[in-house]
C-alpha cells in the first residue's frame, strides 16, 4: 500500500500530521541531549592536546555552528520549492525554519566568542569564519525583517525567498574558510579540519549533540509552522472547524 505524500503539500493536511511528529522530536531531544552532555563531560578526556578543560564547549558550538550552515540550506530549499512550484506551506516552511537558524548562529557566535577568549585571548577577531558566520545571522534576521515589513504576505515570501537564495553563497564560504585546502590563503584562527583521527569518546558525544540540535530543530520548527498555518489560514473553512472541535 503506497502513500500519498503529495497530500500533506495542503496546509491543512499537514497540520495534524505536524502535531503527531512534535513530540516524538521533543523526546528524541530530551534524551539525545542529555545522552550527549553525560558523554561529552564525563566520558572525555579531561585535557585535549594544549586545550583543557574548556574545550568541552565544542559540544554545544560545533553542532551548533553544523545546525545553522544546515538549516540555512533547507530555508533555501523551501524558499525555492515556494518560488517553483508556488506552494503556501513551502513558504511557511521557510519561514518557521528563519527564528531557528538565527538561534543556532547566535548560539555559534556566543559560545565561539568565550572559546576564543580562553584559547586565543580575544573574544573577537575578524577570523573569515567568524566573520561569515555573523553575516549568516544578519541574513537570517534580514529574511525575518522583510517578512516583517511587507503587509501582503504572498508578496514578502516571494521577496524574502529570493533575499534568502541570493544568501546561500554564504554556506560554502563558511565552510571553505576553515577547510581550506591553502592555509597560506584561508589563515585562521580557527583550528583546520586534519587527518587525525578524533579520539572516539569526543566523536561520539559531538554526534549525539549534532542530533540532539537535528531532533530540537524539527521539534520547534514544527510547532512554529503549525502556528503560522493556523495565522494564515485563519479564515479558512478547516480551521473554523478545529476551533469549534476544541473548545
Amino acid at each position: 500500500m503506497s502513500i500519498n505524500w503529495f497530500k500533506y503539500s495542503s496546509p491543512a493536511t499537514f497540520y495534524p500530521l505536524a502535531g503527531k511528529l512534535v513530540p516524538w522530536f521533543a523526546w528524541l531531544t530530551a534524551i539525545l541531549t542529555l545522552a550527549g552532555l553525560y558523554w561529552g563531560f564525563f566520558q572525555t578526556p579531561d585535557v585535549l592536546s594544549e586545550q583543557k578543560e574548556y574545550y568541552r564547549i565544542i559540544f554545544i558550538h560545533v553542532p551548533a555552528a553544523w545546525m545553522s550552515m544546515w538549516l540555512y540550506f533547507v530555508l533555501v530549499c523551501w524558499a525555492l520549492a515556494g518560488l517553483v512550484f508556488n506552494t503556501r506551506l513551502s513558504y511557511m516552511m521557510a519561514a518557521a525554519i528563519a527564528p531557528t537558524g538565527a538561534i543556532a548562529t547566535f548560539i555559534a557566535l556566543w559560545t565561539g566568542a568565550f572559546w576564543g577568549k580562553t584559547s586565543w585571548g580575544t573574544w573577537w577577531d575578524w577570523d573569515p569564519r567568524m566573520t561569515s558566520e555573523l553575516i549568516l545571522l544578519f541574513l537570517y534576521v534580514g529574511y525575518m525583517a522583510l517578512q516583517s515589513a511587507i503587509d501582503d504576505p504572498r508578496r514578502a515570501d516571494r521577496a524574502s525567498a529570493l533575499l534568502a537564495i541570493v544568501g546561500l553563497v554564504c554556506v560554502p564560504v563558511i565552510f571553505w574558510s576553515v577547510n581550506c585546502p591553502d592555509p597560506t590563503q584561508c589563515a585562521a584562527l580557527h583550528q583546520r579540519s586534519g587527518t587525525g583521527k578524533m579520539e572516539s569518546n569526543i566523536l561520539i558525544a559531538m554526534l549525539v549533540m549534532v542530533f540532539a540540535f537535528w531532533m530540537y530543530a524539527f521539534a520547534v520548527i514544527l510547532m512554529r509552522v503549525r502556528n503560522i498555518i493556523l495565522e494564515r489560514e485563519r479564515h479558512a473553512t478547516w480551521v473554523n472547524e478545529l476551533l469549534e472541535t476544541e473548545k
